[in-house]
């Protein structure tokens, strides 16, 4: 009997797409001068929960993974291969278009390849954490110690710092997150919440600069203790765990065109960087400097316009063979032979007796056989 294809939660592909448009917005974000209320209070309020919303979705999604020889396969085809030819071209990019001066190739991910770097470690890190007793509280130690330790090969601080809202996503259950799909009032508090947390976002650079919400410097080099840096690394976990709940509540739970687009996720986190550099490099940058409250309509609203156009079907499904080119090419191959099969079944019911002998019955089709 053919197996029922995998109905897909429009819930996840709401999440996946609204946060992977906050990638692209917080990226953007990067081209304002420091110094500025967009700089500190905007872009913090946003890196404060965004980055662990998308990892405990991750995480979430993540749980089916095991050692297996299938499972080992799609990970290296679906995320080293992606690594490694975007980690190629955007260092190309940003040294021959640009003139940046980049070191490390592949070793210390550039810019946004870090996610695909820390997805290949948690996943392989899924089968213990999801069986082990109190591997939250464990991910949470790892964290607070990966700081003082953890170096920049592969971003294993950052690997390491972000693992508890992997880990929370891994022991998350639909019964648990039902319990996020709230009524009026809990949507209501929900929103509330990132309300007082953009407020809180003006105090932050007080306890924390910005560079504490990346969870990729070792200590030393914030000039902490590492006593007061555990510290100040609980505080950012909390933000994080409070901001990512508040948005996953505020999730709509319905389909539609939005929620498609949430399949595409990949594609825009890949491509994105390419025009958010480009206009880095253009005159639009210089301009932003000295009008950055004026530049901050157009260039958030560019960037969601950059998003949905990347995940908008005509252009995901024209970029896709390029974020897989391993997956795409099997897919023609199993096309291939499909038509070869079906193609050679109908020979043989064309042969003289073989219709009038199996008169009546039902033929498999190419994808039965």
């Amino acid at each position: 009997m053919p197996s029922q294809p995998k109905v897909r939660d429009p819930w996840f592909d709401n999440a996946k797409m609204a946060l992977v448009t906050l990638v692209v917005v917080g990226h953007a974000w990067t081209m304002f001068p420091d110094d500025n209320a967009v700089d500190n209070q905007l872009y913090n309020f946003l890196y404060s929960w965004h980055v662990p919303a998308f990892v405990f979705v991750t995480g979430y999604l993540s749980r089916s993974f095991e050692w297996t020889r299938p499972r080992m396969w799609a990970l290296f085809k679906t995320v080293v291969v992606p690594y490694l030819l975007f980690e190629a071209a955007l260092a190309f990019f940003r040294v021959y278009v640009g003139g940046e001066e980049l070191a490390d190739l592949f070793a210390d991910p550039h810019w946004p390849m870090w996610y695909l770097s820390a997805l290949f470690f948690w996943r392989l890190m899924t089968p213990i954490f999801k069986r082990l007793p109190g591997g939250l509280l464990l991910a949470i130690g790892i964290s607070l110690v990966a700081g003082m330790r953890a170096g920049d090969i592969l971003d294993m601080a950052r690997i390491l710092g972000l693992l508890p809202f992997f880990v929370a996503g891994l022991k998350a259950t639909p019964e648990r997150l039902e319990l996020l799909r709230g009524n009026r009032a809990l949507k209501a508090a929900a929103g509330l919440t990132l309300v007082g947390l953009l407020v809180v976002a003006h105090w932050t650079p007080v306890w924390a600069s910005t560079e504490w919400l990346y969870y990729r410097s070792q200590y030393g080099d914030l000039e902490h203790s590492d006593l007061h840096a555990m510290l100040v690394r609980t505080g950012v976990l909390l933000l994080g765990t409070v901001g990512s709940w508040a948005f996953l509540t505020l999730v709509p739970r319905n389909g539609g065109w939005f929620a498609r687009m949430g399949s595409a996720s990949l594609v825009v986190y890949l491509f994105h960087g390419f025009v958010v550099k480009s206009f880095q490099y253009s005159p639009y940058d210089d301009w932003l400097d000295a009008h950055p409250y004026l530049g901050l309509v157009p260039t958030t609203l560019g960037a969601v316009a950059l998003a949905l156009f990347l995940a908008w079907h005509p252009v995901s499904r024209r970029l896709q063979p390029l974020v897989d080119p391993i997956g795409y090419a099997e897919a023609h191959a199993r096309h291939a032979v499909d038509l070869t099969v079906a193609g050679a079944v109908e020979e043989v019911l064309e042969l003289p007796g073989v219709v009038e002998e199996q008169e009546g019955s039902r033929y498999p089709s190419a994808h039965e056989l």
